[in-house]
């Protein structure tokens, strides 16, 4: 897509609900991953998907609340198609043994999960956890998951990542030089914000790497959902986000409208075969200058989110960060 094509749109808008896009839409065969799906946005998804008829299997730090979780979501789609596994993204074994233990094709990745934090947190390694957690879990997932969603998409015709972004992204972009914060203070908003950028870039790259492979990947803002995302917000982060709402840059939407933009890039057929876009609202977002204010373009994309250039040093870092220690992360 050059950048004097159209804006991608669809009949969704801010309103719709996740089932409102599955409406009439028949997804049995489809097997889907939906990591962070114990509550919030993933579990709406995950019912969302189930409804409609897909094998979902809920990628879970808490297995027991991810069990539980589960249970509700095939009691209310009347399917017993959904299963738990383990996956801690924060712990790169943990991703290597899910990634093993995950047999056949795979159509559809939702790259859902996500930690905000109040302070500076490392992983062993010693990864700032956001960074860690929210793009090199899901970095290596999507890798390792790679032959199963080429099979899937021989299977169907196409497969699909969604990376679940956020408003935030227009904070920070990814800052090359001191992406773990060795140097520069510490700021969880902005960490998070560079993170959120990471989830945008790795859906460039992925594209570009894999649409060949029938693979396609596309960012996603879900908008303002109040979920346990929150919970570990400082004062300064609630006292933003009390602004920016007060400032009208968003409403508070439903759970349910929350994870409708993410079901347009699952499941549309806009979106069937073509990756690398910014979704907001269910339709694709305007892109802004790097240098543009939050506050006036709350439903934009910044373009050092879909820079080519930052995505395929992202995937560099990234792939040198893993290390490819585990024998499926090879490059490709």
């Amino acid at each position: 897509m050059s950048a004097h094509d159209p804006l991608i749109t669809t009949r969704f808008d801010a309103t719709s609900t996740a089932d409102d896009v599955v409406a009439g839409v028949e997804l049995a065969g489809l097997r889907a991953v939906v990591t962070g799906a114990s509550s919030g946005l993933g579990r709406q998804t995950a019912l969302s998907l189930a409804r409609a008829g897909a094998a979902v299997t809920l990628a879970v730090r808490d297995v027991d609340a991810g069990a539980a979780a589960a249970a509700d979501i095939a009691k209310s789609a009347g399917r017993d198609n959904v299963r738990v596994a383990a996956l801690d993204l924060a712990d790169q074994g943990a991703v290597a043994g899910f990634v093993q233990s995950w047999n056949g094709p795979l159509h559809l990745l939702i790259n859902n999960a996500g930690v905000i934090t109040a302070g500076l947190s490392r992983t062993a390694e010693g990864w700032e956890l956001q960074f860690a957690t929210n793009h090199l879990g899901h970095f290596a997932l999507s890798l390792g998951l790679h032959r199963a969603l080429a099979a899937g998409a021989a299977e169907r015709g196409e497969a699909r990542i969604v990376s679940v972004s956020s408003t935030a992204h227009m904070r920070s972009p990814v800052v090359f030089d001191d992406i773990g914060f060795g140097r520069r203070e510490y700021d969880p908003q902005a960490a998070y914000a560079q993170s959120k950028t990471a989830n945008s870039l790795l859906a460039v790259e992925a594209t570009r790497r894999w649409a060949g492979d029938g693979i396609v990947a596309n960012t996603v803002n879900p908008g303002g959902v109040a979920t346990g995302l929150q919970r570990h917000f400082t004062r300064k982060q609630l006292d933003y986000l009390a602004g920016a709402e007060a400032a009208g840059v968003f409403a508070y939407k439903t759970v349910g409208q929350g994870a409708a933009t993410t079901l347009v890039a699952a499941v549309a057929p806009e979106f069937a075969r073509t990756g690398g876009h910014y979704l907001d609202d269910g339709r694709e977002a305007y892109t802004v200058p790097d240098d543009a204010e939050l506050f006036r373009h709350p439903h934009g994309v910044k373009q050092w989110a879909l820079d080519p250039g930052a995505a395929q040093e992202l995937w560099a870092v990234s792939l040198d960060l893993i290390g490819s220690r585990f024998g499926i992360f090879r490059p490709c």
